[in-house]
């Protein structure tokens, strides 16, 4: 059996000033504010195909933001709206993808699942299970070819971990000690089956022991959590080290997409989490406790998120859908 090769994980007493607080907590709110009102246009028949969102799982691509440095590359999977916002791309933009128009970041021909910016490092949105994990090692490697000191942030699912590439790619990043951060989100469902019905080994940390790659749980659902480990696997892969594996133990409110009615799980499951568990409500505990109580800073915050959002919407469905000869650019032959 391989080792555990389970590091330390961060303590419980984090800490982080008001100000980190307050711009953590603006990043979540805005990505939860906006993942609802995409609901809502996919409700109405403005979004069209499959349409993942984000929403419970906010602080796993905040917190890991946090610690990020420019140059370092981002690579996800289809629910991938959330680290589009947290990477700094334009709200305006990500909507009018969503909606199919020529303002969006793929000029409407990509969707919710293949956007790209190349201005903030974000290589997508990938609609294959576990596409992007090869190609998340495969930005490491330009990382060590070029000399660069950047890091690949390679998110995926639990589902998408029990892929063959999966191994493959952790093989060859650890051989050739790539600098690649492993983020497993791990919300427990995959496509609709647990993770204990799917998974021979449910600790999905341990998915590189075999190649002696080191790796940690995390509480997901806290942004500090996720910071500070977020940290300690950066630094390791940064440092030539090699790659890391990150499990976020996280949670997703909506169904796997916006047409799973989620009969696999119970209300009281998903009701429980947000009473309990919620990132963003954890988020404004950790600001009370460091002595903010200003409920009105937090309503401003977001009505100003709230009209970013609708300012975002409007822009959406104003832009022109793509002009027929679209069709024939941006292809290979």
């Amino acid at each position: 059996m391989a080792p555990d090769t389970r590091e330390s994980a961060p303590k419980s007493n984090l800490t982080a000033s008001t100000e980190e607080l307050l711009h953590y907590y603006r990043d979540m709110l805005l990505i939860r504010r906006f993942e609802e009102r995409a609901g809502q246009l996919y409700g109405m028949g403005h979004i069209g195909g499959f349409c993942h969102l984000y929403i419970g799982q906010e602080a796993v691509v905040v917190g890991m933001e946090a610690v990020k440095k420019e140059g370092d590359q981002t690579i996800t999977g289809y629910r991938d709206h959330g680290h589009m916002l947290a990477c700094g791309m334009d709200a305006k933009g990500v909507m009018a993808e969503l909606t199919g128009r020529e303002g969006g970041y793929s000029k409407g021909k990509g969707g919710s699942m293949h956007m790209f910016s190349k201005e903030k490092e974000f290589y997508g949105g990938h609609g294959i299970v576990g596409a992007q994990i090869p190609l998340g090692v495969g930005l490491g490697f330009a990382n060590r070819y070029r000399g660069s000191n950047s890091v690949s942030f390679t998110y995926f699912g639990d589902g998408a971990s029990n892929q063959g590439q999966v191994f493959e790619a952790m093989n060859m990043a650890q051989l050739w000690k790539l600098p690649v951060v492993f983020i497993i989100e791990n919300n427990q469902y995959a496509m609709g089956t647990s993770v204990k019905r799917s998974h021979s080994d449910t600790h999905l940390y341990r998915r590189g022991a075999a190649f002696g790659i080191p790796g940690m749980e995390v509480d997901g659902m806290d942004v500090l959590a996720v910071r500070e480990a977020g940290r300690q696997a950066v630094d390791h892969a940064r440092s030539g080290e090699g790659p890391y594996v990150l499990e976020m133990k996280t949670y997703r409110y909506r169904g796997h997409s916006m047409s799973d009615p989620a009969k696999y799980r119970t209300r009281e499951e998903v009701d429980d989490v947000r009473e309990h568990n919620d990132p963003i409500k954890r988020c404004e505990k950790r600001l009370a406790d460091n002595g903010f109580n200003d409920e009105d800073k937090l309503k401003e915050i977001d009505k100003e998120l709230k009209a970013i959002v609708k300012e975002a919407a409007d822009f959406a469905l104003e832009s022109p859908e793509p002009a027929v000869e679209e069709l024939f650019t941006d292809i290979y032959a």
